[in-house]
């Protein structure tokens, strides 16, 4: 039980099921027309393999314990929302190829290892504002994502089609193989990361810093081999796996126990998160992760108060178990010098051990005159900016950040190197739901982390 009790005392993970949460009010669901239908995919689903392990779930629990006592530095990024139809071997690799471009700014910078997650293999699902949409005075279920429906404003497409759960964890098993193929190829390795060039970045206005610094860690390593020989650490790094754990039918179905490890695991992911819509203490999705063995996240938006993220924190993490519980914040760039502190205080007065963690996407959204959903990046860095800040004020740690980005020639958030502007959307915008970073934002983000830590001049 508890040991830091608040307004209520979860309940012990021994009552629980992977089904558990079927008795509490689940939000974001989708409504299947055929319940029989619904059981036999959900079944088939259950009898498929695993994506994940349980000794990479608790490898990523550890390492996660250790960026909390600030020994890593977690990078999490990917897609706002993965669609099957992007399950090709140039999308995947070029996903990868900025996330390991980043992580090598940062390791460089920081002088720590870079923990690295991605936002992918399992991103099918995305949370509505509205269960229905009208068009024309047609009046459609919502697209919640490609395990669910269909983009297309037709009644055929806008069904919640329960095959999807089986066609999700298809390309979800895609994706994991291609990106381990990758890693235990070498794509990774240290000493080639001309693999990790991008073609349409070769006239980036970061393209030369980015070139300079692996020069240099280049030289530094073909120095080090020639004292000590080859150093063998650098032909490969961990990668993680993480999704909003939104649909449960899914989630329930993927949840499995396995030899010799006690409990229950979603081996679905790696690092599954619960969002700011379905974080409720007394919800579905909170009755659901408290009996997992994963580690988990929340997101935490800019309404939530120290009285609801306490109790929170005890039911989803009660014996304050190290690497276990992640808290993602995502307040806006307006928003977070006045809604951020008061949560540090508050959990850092309680001495509970969490890793936190900055989103500067999500609160940070607008539209555009012409009609696109956008970010600007400088309200993005912006946030981010403040969040190092008020993290050293408060005395606890920025541990991480948590990104929506691409390998792709998109134009998406306004600024960055290439100064976009509202004319600039209509050449590459190609997301189905969030505006994402594109290389240069996300490299120049890369940069500004290791610079407000101190790793830059």
């Amino acid at each position: 039980m508890s040991t830091h009790p608040h307004a209520m005392t979860p309940p012990a993970v021994g009552d629980w099921s992977p089904s558990s949460w079927q008795q509490r009010i689940a939000l974001q669901q989708p409504t299947y027309d055929d319940a029989d239908e619904l059981a036999s995919a959900t079944a088939q689903l259950a009898a498929l393999p695993p994506l994940v392990t349980s000794w990479e779930v608790l490898a990523l629990k550890q390492a996660l314990a250790e960026a909390q006592d600030g020994q890593r530095f977690l990078l999490q990024g990917g897609d706002c929302a993965e669609s099957f139809a992007d399950c090709t071997s140039p999308i995947i690799s070029n996903r990868l190829k900025v996330l390991l471009q980043m992580s090598l700014v940062m390791v460089h910078g920081l002088k720590k290892p870079v923990l690295r997650v991605g936002r992918f293999a399992g991103q099918y699902a995305k949370p509505r504002s509205a269960d229905t949409e009208t068009r024309d005075g047609v009046t459609l279920p919502s697209f919640r994502g490609d395990v669910v429906n269909a983009p297309a404003f037709t009644p055929e497409a806008r069904r919640a089609d329960p095959q999807r759960l089986i066609q999700a964890h298809a390309h979800s098993a895609l994706t994991m193989n291609f990106v381990r193929a990758l890693i235990d190829g070498g794509f990774a390795d240290l000493h080639h990361p001309e693999y990790w060039d991008l073609a349409w970045v070769e006239h980036s206005p970061m393209a030369a810093e980015y070139r300079q610094m692996v020069a240099s860690i280049g030289d530094s390593l073909r120095f080090m081999e020639t004292l000590a020989g080859p150093i063998t650490g650098f032909s490969r790094v961990d990668f993680f796996t993480s999704h909003e754990a939104l649909l449960l039918h899914y989630e329930q179905a993927l949840t499995r126990q396995v030899p010799r490890h006690p409990g229950w695991f979603n081996l679905s992911t790696h690092f599954p998160w619960i969002g700011m819509r379905t974080a409720a203490l007394d919800g579905a999705h909170v009755e659901y992760f408290r009996g997992i063995r994963n580690p988990v996240a929340v997101k935490i938006g800019p309404s939530v108060t120290p009285e609801q993220l306490l109790p929170l924190m005890d039911a989803l993490n009660p014996d304050d178990e190290p690497g276990r519980l992640t808290l993602i914040h995502r307040m806006g760039n307006a928003a977070i010098a006045d809604k951020l502190p008061p949560l540090l205080q508050a959990v850092k007065r309680e001495g509970r051990r969490v890793l936190w963690v900055a989103d500067p996407m999500h609160g940070n959204t607008e539209s555009t005159s012409n009609g696109y959903k956008t970010r600007r990046f400088d309200n993005i860095r912006g946030e981010l900016d403040q969040a190092f800040d008020i993290h050293a004020a408060a005395g606890t740690r920025l541990g991480g950040v948590h990104l929506e980005l691409t390998g792709e020639d998109v134009t998406e958030c306004l600024g960055g190197a290439r100064d976009l502007v509202e004319l600039d959307l209509d050449r590459a915008y190609k997301s189905t739901v969030d505006p994402r970073l594109n290389y240069e934002q996300s490299l120049e983000l890369a940069m500004l982390i290791v610079r407000k830590s101190g790793g830059m001049a």
